[in-house]
């Protein structure tokens, strides 16, 4: 079965507004709930914003990870099936 990008869905979301690290929990169609980290959002000289890939994490990125993942643990676990 093709990917159908109208069944891939993004259920929630956090971004780092100092490096424009966006942390995602991603949904398709009726699966499994996963973390995708990436894209960056960046802001380019015309005013728009553009996407890149996240690449490799500075410590920046990091220290922010750090603060915000028990919140992202606590919904993925919520959005998890139960075993």
């Amino acid at each position: 079965m093709p990917f159908e990008p109208d069944k891939d869905k993004i259920v929630k979301f956090w971004k780092c507004d100092g490096t424009g690290l966006l942390i995602s929990i991603n949904q398709y169609n009726d699966g499994e709930a996963k973390l995708q980290i990436g894209p960056r959002v960046f802001v380019k000289k015309d005013g728009s914003e553009s996407q890149r890939k996240a690449g490799r994490l500075t410590i920046e990125d990091v220290l922010w990870l750090y603060d915000v993942i028990d919140e992202i643990k606590e919904d993925l676990a919520k959005m998890a099936a139960p075993e």
